[in-house]
């Protein structure tokens, strides 16, 4: 059977919905299709159940460590992993009823469960139905990648997603992939009792990060008794006994790791593989991300794609600019687009980095003149009084406009405190306008105008 509709989103993480909303607002009839569970990746798989998870493992930890507040716990700390898991799938399962009821209740709009695909640039297939419209949404997100590694396929293996059913502790968990999924998820089992192993191809973690990031990051996990071992390039899985081994190098004899359980970090790919967009035309790039232009517009007129699906960003915060972006173009006559977004994201370790901008490396590839500060943590009041003085704060700046071009914290609510950088940048004012204001005491924002009084020339 055939339907008409003004518009039709396909997905429905964080761009989907509220993008669905305004349309059937705008009076416009909306079909809103989902082939799984309402919400997306971040709301049953990515940041609502793994930040969750953190917070579970952050409260082990600080138990840990109350003698050191004068606190007894009166024996050793112990985990429950499936009360752990309980509380992680109610919070993630509230959120996930939440869209499905919010989606459901919208006026003017006809959900479709099943999995779309083009039939073609004006309509989509959904089981028994299709339908058509002149604008069409893809909101379809991405998923964990499993490498190309001789051996994986004899062995059994977990990604973000199947860790999410984990009840139990791991003996040995050995995660490949030292970035952000990696890092969160090592962090995480250690502090529940798991021994853990992080193994990554590249000479240093997060390799997208400075230099100096990459290494406190590895010291407070080494503290922490997580084993890191890098440089493995040329990776290989395969059985033992109950459990699995991941080889590190070709050569024979060469490094080896052995666990209990195997998770993969690697990276994401989209999920356009089977959305027939041959059929409507649709252009991707060579990672098959759906291209796009400033505005999120495909090269087939009337198609939009939105979220982790077109490359231009992989977090949820720009999963719902993207939702911005596409809704002031088209119903608020507001030409919004992609380059106006300033990057910015975190990583939710213990301490969590928060970053923005340019790193001090992105920074000097511009040939501009550059004003860096630095400060440890452990100059900031407010993180020695919480026992939590890990990590530094870095702050980049143009020597000759006064700009701040990126900044980057590793402490104690460093994602928050990023936010008052981040939004100086936004307003295109100059650092004197932190440097200058009256922070409150005591907190770790107050380090903000202090470190960017103190800024010293790059060489």
């Amino acid at each position: 059977m055939t339907q008409h509709f003004d518009a039709i989103v396909i997905g429905t993480g964080q761009a989907g919905p509220p993008l669905a909303a305004r349309l059937a607002g705008a009076g416009m009839k909306v079909a809103i299709v989902e082939r799984g569970r309402f919400g997306g990746t971040c709301v049953n798989t990515g940041c609502i159940p793994t930040k969750t998870l953190i917070a579970s493992a952050y409260a082990a930890q600080l138990a840990r460590r109350a003698g050191e507040y004068g606190v007894s716990v009166g024996g050793p700390v112990t985990v429950d992993m499936k009360a752990v898991k309980a509380r992680k799938d109610q919070i993630s399962g509230r959120s996930n009823h939440g869209v499905e009821q919010w989606v459901r209740g919208l006026d003017n709009t006809t959900v479709f469960q099943g999995h779309a695909r083009f039939e073609r640039a004006n309509a989509v297939r959904v089981g028994d139905d299709v339908l058509e419209a002149e604008r069409i949404f893809i909101n379809v997100g991405g998923r964990a990648q499993v490498p190309a590694m001789p051996g994986l396929d004899s062995v059994p293996y977990l990604t973000n997603s199947t860790m999410m059913d984990v009840d139990f502790l791991p003996d040995h968990l050995v995660i490949v992939g030292g970035s952000y999924v990696g890092l969160e998820f090592g962090q995480m089992y250690r502090r529940f009792g798991s021994k853990v192993t992080i193994v990554e191809k590249g000479t240093r973690l997060i390799r997208r990060e400075d230099e100096d990031v990459s290494q406190a990051v590895r010291e407070l996990l080494e503290k922490e008794g997580i084993d890191v071992q890098l440089d493995a390039n040329c990776l290989s899985a395969r059985r033992d006994g109950d459990g699995i081994v991941v080889g590190l190098d070709c050569a024979g004899g060469g490094r080896e790791v052995a666990g209990s359980h195997l998770l993969l970090a690697v990276g994401r790919v989209p999920n356009t593989d089977d959305l027939g967009l041959d059929r409507a035309g649709i252009d991707t790039d060579a990672r098959d991300y759906i291209t796009v232009d400033e505005q999120l517009r495909t090269n087939v007129p009337g198609v939009w794609a939105l979220g982790d699906c077109n490359g231009r960003g992989a977090f949820t915060h720009t999963a719902y600019n993207d939702y911005e972006i596409v809704a002031a173009n088209l119903l608020d006559d507001d030409p919004r687009k992609v380059s106006d977004r300033i990057t910015a994201y975190a990583m939710y370790i213990d301490p969590p980095l928060g970053r923005v901008g340019m790193t001090l490396a992105e920074a000097k590839q511009t040939g501009r003149r550059l004003l860096v500060g630095t400060r440890p943590m452990t100059r900031v009041g407010r993180a020695v009084e919480k026992g939590e003085s890990q990590g530094f704060m870095k702050v980049i700046v143009d020597a000759d406009n006064h700009a701040i071009l990126g900044a980057s914290i590793l402490g104690v609510t460093g994602d928050e405190v990023v936010h008052g950088i981040l939004d100086v940048m936004a307003a295109g004012a100059p650092y004197t306008t932190i440097s200058r204001a009256m922070h409150i005491h005591p907190t770790v924002s107050e380090l903000l105008p202090t470190l960017l009084q103190d800024l010293h020339p790059v060489e």
